[in-house]
């Protein structure tokens, strides 16, 4: 039985391992940092600029849960958006690996890193996306791998691994 809501969208078959997407690109502003850090993370390098020289990073600088937070955004605009998917399953290996400062804007790609059938639930399969996000300068500021439940068109289709 087709599922009506998720017809039209991509499913668990159309996708190929080592599929590239491009997330596209945000820029960050001091308003978006200082606004992000006084609800989730109230550090004074996220909200006080004269903190913010003083400190390791020297500037304003936005967190890293918002980094990660604009970067699945992205990936949603860009990719989940468009498949039968049905949320994440969690992530692993999460780096932040420079700062992003105000002004500086980020975007990358995401990379299919694997396929994989549920053995329990026929219905779904289980996609693992690579994220490399960088700076306008080509540095990386963020990489990790995100699991995520995605919907089959065909259940009783069998099951072939295509992990690497």
């Amino acid at each position: 039985m087709t599922n009506p809501v998720t017809k039209d969208l991509r499913h668990f078959e159309d996708l190929e391992v080592g599929e590239v997407t491009d997330l596209g690109k945000v820029t960050v502003t001091k308003d978006m940092i200082v606004s992000f850090a006084r609800e989730f993370d109230p550090f004074p390098f996220h909200l006080d600029e004269k903190a913010a020289k003083e400190s390791l990073l020297g500037g304003l600088a936005s967190s890293g849960w918002q980094t990660g937070a604009l970067s699945l955004r992205m990936l949603v605009e860009s990719f989940l958006g468009n498949i039968a998917s049905a949320g994440g399953l969690g992530f692993k290996n999460l780096k932040w690996k420079n700062p992003v400062m105000v002004g500086d804007t980020i975007g990358g790609t995401v990379t299919i890193a694997e396929l994989r059938r549920s053995h329990h639930h026929p219905e779904w399969g289980i996609i693992t996306l690579d994220f490399d996000v960088k700076n306008q300068k080509g540095q990386p500021v963020m990489t990790m791998r995100l699991s995520n439940l995605v919907e089959l068109r065909d259940p009783a289709a069998p099951i072939l691994e295509t992990a690497p």
